[in-house]
C-alpha cells in the first residue's frame, strides 16, 4: 500500500485486529469527503472534535449528521473525545509535544477512557471513522485516539478525502489490507 492512497498503522499486530478509519476534512468539501467514506464502506463517522462546528460548509454537527443519513452512514457524536482547549492551541501553534501531552492526560481520565472502550465497542459491528478537520493525523489528536483503541484489538487507516476516486480505483488493496488487519 503506497502512502498516497491511506497508510494503516498497527497492522501487522495480528489477525484478530479491526480497521478504525480516521479522517479530517481540512482541504476537502462535503460532497467529496462523503464519497471517500463511501468508497471504503464506512458506515458510521465518530465525530471527536471538541467544538462540533465548522466555518467550512457541510461540517458542524447538524448539517454533517444530515448529510451522512442521505447516504446510511450513521453519525456518533463523541465531543467528550475531543481536545481541551489548550492541546487545541499548543496543536495550533505547531507545539506538538505540548499539544499530546495534554491530550494524552485528557484521554487517559478514567471518565473519557470510558468513552474509548464504548467507542471499540459500537465498532464491533461496524466500520467506524473517526473524524477532525486537520487533514494529516500526525498532527491531529485523533491518531491518539486510535491509538487509545489498539488494546481492543483495532489498528488504524488513514483516510483523505480530497481525492475519493483514488479509494475507488484502488478499493481491492484496501479491502485486502482492512481485511488482512481484521
Amino acid at each position: 500500500m503506497t502512502y498516497w492512497l491511506c497508510y494503516s498503522v498497527n497492522a501487522d499486530k495480528g489477525p484478530s485486529m479491526k480497521t478504525i478509519f480516521t479522517i479530517g476534512y481540512e482541504g476537502t468539501d462535503i460532497e467529496r469527503f462523503v464519497r471517500t467514506l463511501l468508497a471504503v464502506g464506512v458506515n458510521a463517522v465518530a465525530d471527536v472534535r471538541a467544538v462540533p462546528f465548522s466555518r467550512k460548509k457541510g461540517f458542524s454537527k447538524n448539517t454533517l449528521r444530515d448529510r451522512l443519513a442521505e447516504v446510511g452512514i450513521q453519525y456518533l457524536p463523541m465531543q467528550s473525545l475531543g481536545d481541551p482547549k489548550p492541546g487545541r492551541e499548543a496543536a495550533k501553534a505547531g507545539d506538538y509535544e505540548t499539544f499530546r501531552t495534554i491530550y494524552s492526560a485528557h484521554i487517559d481520565q478514567p471518565e473519557v477512557s470510558s468513552v474509548v472502550a464504548e467507542l471499540a465497542d459500537e465498532a464491533k459491528t461496524m466500520n467506524v471513522c473517526l473524524l477532525c478537520f486537520e487533514r494529516d493525523p500526525e498532527t491531529c489528536h485523533r491518531m491518539i485516539v486510535g491509538e487509545r483503541m489498539e488494546p481492543y484489538g483495532y489498528s488504524m487507516m488513514h483516510l483523505y478525502g480530497d481525492d475519493p476516486q483514488r479509494y475507488i480505483r484502488n478499493k481491492d488493496r484496501i479491502q485486502a489490507a482492512s481485511q488482512a488487519a481484521a
